[in-house]
């Protein structure tokens, strides 16, 4: 599926990756110039058959069933849903697991950049057609499994997503690649902080600013309308007057997106109406209970614009793993190049949820991105070793395929296209669906 490009690279043959462990370390200074470097010393004899980086597809893959358990387990599995808050639960792993790995693919497409305008124009191109496919997907024009009609409010549709989320941290990560490079040797793993100095310090003021924001920012009382019985408009009033508070009614994130993309583009269900606030069923979604707090109906969106600014974070972390693969041969000197940066990130991000700052998923705290960064490191190094290293594709090739197939899955399967789809088709009423006499349900 040529949409998959989006989400995976740039260009899809930079993925074949020599994956030799006892070749010697490449003289990269040497071969910048390709023409130089090809005409230094007598020529090689004809080079085997580049091995593709099978662990990345399978990563990917394992990422891609991760979330369709989480949304078929998600509602009698609390463990397999997203916290209602403040916390990780198995389900908020997977948005960021995507981030790092396109972070992970990217810093093999742009390997080498003879073009960076060129370059520059298909990254944009690709990121608006990922961002407008996520417009379509989770704006509201399809209404629903079971509802054979479509269409949206212009004045009511949903700006960000999850796609759309991927398309901005995509863009941003891809714009570091392609511009910010330099030009020193890579021998040792403390090289690679010197080469790509530029794109850490890109990295450590977006977290800076961020937290900024999240702490600094005054959110002021606000108010806002719900339809009540008999149609009709019910106002809630939200009391705030606080400055760096992280409760759902009462943050940053939640305000600047109310105040940018406006609240009725935001979305509808929020993740904290299944709290102990807001539900008597918590952490499942039920009714509210008599002293449920104002806020707890108010649109709120995980995939707004503060938001995704560690989300940027997190692909950028992707991409300096990328690195390692490009400019490091043998395996131990990759998979210590990984378990280090996992291992350290993890014990920050732990510090800093013990300090006070939470981790917590709908507002990307720098304490979840580091953990999630750090799982991920350590999930990948670990796939790296069984596959790319002792060889067992056997027992992923069902992961390796959905790898390759990510973005066609989660259009039909976790946006419900397929299930969408097929629900069309019916005999006389629509209840008589394919599903229906497959044995399924109605």
């Amino acid at each position: 599926m040529g949409g998959y490009e989006l989400v995976r690279s740039d260009d899809a043959p930079a993925l074949a990756v020599d994956l030799e462990a006892d070749s010697a370390p490449r003289d990269y200074s040497k071969c910048r110039g390709s023409k130089q470097g090809a005409a230094a010393g007598p020529l090689p004899s004809p080079a085997p058959a580049r091995q593709r980086l099978v662990s990345l597809d399978v990563f990917r893959g394992i990422t891609v069933l991760l979330m369709i358990i989480v949304d078929d387990a998600g509602a009698f599995l609390p463990a397999m849903n997203h916290s209602p808050w403040d916390g990780v639960t198995v389900a908020d792993f997977v948005m960021p697991f995507f981030l790092f790995i396109v972070g992970v693919a990217l810093a093999l497409a742009y390997k080498r950049v003879p073009d960076k305008l060129d370059a520059t124009k298909k990254a944009v191109l690709r990121a608006l057609k990922l961002f407008c496919l996520g417009l379509v997907l989770q704006g509201g024009f399809f209404h629903g499994v079971r509802s054979l009609t479509f269409g949206v409010d212009l004045q009511q549709i949903r700006l960000l997503g999850i796609l759309q989320r991927i398309a901005i941290a995509y863009l941003l990560t891809a714009l570091c690649e392609i511009w910010l490079k330099g030009d020193e040797d890579v021998d040792y793993g403390f090289d690679l902080l010197k080469r790509y100095r530029c794109q850490l310090l890109v990295g450590s003021v977006v977290a800076v600013a961020y937290m900024a924001l999240l702490y600094g920012t005054f959110v002021p009382d606000w108010e806002y309308q719900i339809s009540g019985p008999g149609s009709t408009e019910q106002t809630l009033f939200v009391k705030c007057g606080v400055r760096g508070d992280t409760s759902p009614g009462c943050n940053a994130v939640g305000m600047i997106d109310r105040k940018i993309l406006g609240i009725q583009h935001l979305y509808g269900r929020p993740v904290y109406a299944r709290s102990k606030q807001c539900s008597i069923d918590s952490p499942q979604n039920g009714p509210l209970p008599h002293d449920a707090p104002s806020w707890c109906q108010a649109p709120f969106d995980p995939e707004g614009l503060l938001s995704s600014v560690m989300a940027i974070v997190t692909c950028l972390i992707g991409l300096q793993y990328g690195h390692v693969i490009v400019h490091f041969q043998k395996h131990k000197e990759r998979i210590m190049n990984w378990l280090i940066p996992s291992f350290s990130m993890l014990v920050l991000a732990f510090a800093l949820d013990f300090l006070g700052m939470h981790m917590n998923k709908p507002l990307y705290t720098v304490s979840y991105t580091l953990a999630t960064a750090g799982a991920a490191g350590l999930l990948f190094a670990g796939i790296y070793a069984l596959v790319d290293l002792y060889g067992y594709r056997r027992p992923t090739i069902a992961m390796e395929w959905m790898g390759t197939h990510a973005l066609m899955i989660y259009v039909l399967i976790a946006c419900n296209i397929l299930p969408i789809f097929i629900h069309g088709f019916y005999w006389k009423e629509p209840k008589n669906n394919i599903l229906k006499f497959i044995g399924i349900g109605a």
